[in-house]
């Protein structure tokens, strides 16, 4: 199964996919999601976030500064107020 990740700006939808796990750097820190996670929320610090396309894969880093997430039945939605 396949978590769906949201990656937003204040400017545009940075990213929209299926992917397996992604790892986001928390202000408690970093917090890994993968498909079926509880719901949860947390305030996000400058970072990056890290995401695997499949099991066992390579990361994608992408930075992010500041922002919310957000976990719930639909997924792990991400808004940062820089990304890139």
């Amino acid at each position: 199964m396949a978590l769906h990740f949201e990656l937003v700006t204040p400017e545009k939808l940075f990213r929209s996919e299926e992917v397996y796990q992604v790892v986001v750097p928390g202000t408690d820190g970093d917090f890994g999601v993968l498909e079926g996670h509880a719901p949860f929320m947390s305030t996000v610090r400058d970072g990056s976030i890290q995401i695997y396309a499949t099991a066992g894969s390579a990361p994608e880093i992408i930075p992010v500064e500041g922002g919310f997430a957000e976990v719930n039945e639909k997924g792990l939605t991400v808004l940062a107020e820089k990304a890139g």
